[in-house]
């Protein structure tokens, strides 16, 4: 599976408190995001790997100084990210990507095989857990050992990036959780993305020592151009996770 031909854009200014609202049901496509929102991430990667980067316009927000209109006019959870299409505000990242793929040109992100399409509801579902887990973990030390009911010692980081090691090994026709790029690794990258830098900055742990195929997986991801456009800042985010998680740990 081809992406389409890499466009290059000029990313727009963020959106704030005092910036005036953009026009609503114009016939223009919006897609509302934050940068730093790996939700929102997802969308926007979508959005550049089909190369619909003239279709769905960005209107970037400021979600420590969102805009009272958003929330009024635009779509009342006041989340992001949020679609602007047909004169309807939908929303939910999983179910946005879904959306997009399915209602706008460029190359399927969704497999032909029902095993694999089986296979991608699963881990689709799967992806609330693992964020959750993973987010719960770092409340303190995420690559603490805790011995296990048959004696050996896990880390809770450790098993879950295990999880992903495994789904991996699922089929063999390309580096990616359905072989080839799919949905799936769209749904998990913006996270993963995230829980790398942070674990390997601050906690010295790497989620690919002993993965292959996850190491693969991140090295073959960061050869997309519709993903590349789209990363957090490293140190941007080393940052916001220590102001909002090791705070907890030293208290």
């Amino acid at each position: 599976m081809a992406a389409t031909t890499c466009v290059e854009e000029v990313l727009p200014p963020v959106l704030d408190s005092t910036s005036d609202q953009p026009p609503l049901f114009d016939g223009t496509t919006r897609l509302y995001i934050a940068y730093t929102c790996p939700f929102a991430q997802r969308v926007w990667i979508t959005r550049d790997y089909k190369g619909l980067q003239e279709q769905i316009k960005l209107v970037p927000l400021n979600l420590q100084k969102r805009p009272a209109w958003y929330k009024e006019k635009v779509y009342p959870e006041n989340k992001v990210p949020a679609l602007e299409h047909n004169n309807k505000v939908i929303g939910e990242s999983l179910d946005l990507i879904k959306y997009v793929d399915s209602n706008f040109g460029g190359p399927s992100l969704w497999p032909k095989d029902p095993a694999k399409q089986e296979f991608a509801e699963k881990l689709l579902s799967y992806t609330d857990t693992l964020n959750r887990i993973l987010f719960s973990s770092f409340k303190e030390d995420p690559t603490k050992e805790k011995e296990e009911s048959d004696g050996s010692y896990l880390s809770v980081t450790g098993v879950t990036f295990d999880h992903l090691e495994i789904a991996l090994h699922k089929f063999d026709d390309g580096p990616f959780f359905l072989g080839q790029f799919s949905l799936v690794d769209i749904a998990y990258i913006p996270f993963v993305e995230r829980f790398q830098i942070f674990l390997s900055e601050v906690w010295k742990y790497d989620i690919t020592a002993s993965r292959p195929k996850l190491a693969a997986w991140i090295e073959e991801l960061n050869k997309i151009d519709g993903y590349k456009r789209t990363k957090c800042d490293p140190k941007e985010l080393v940052e916001y996770y220590k102001m909002r998680f090791l705070v907890i740990v030293l208290l």
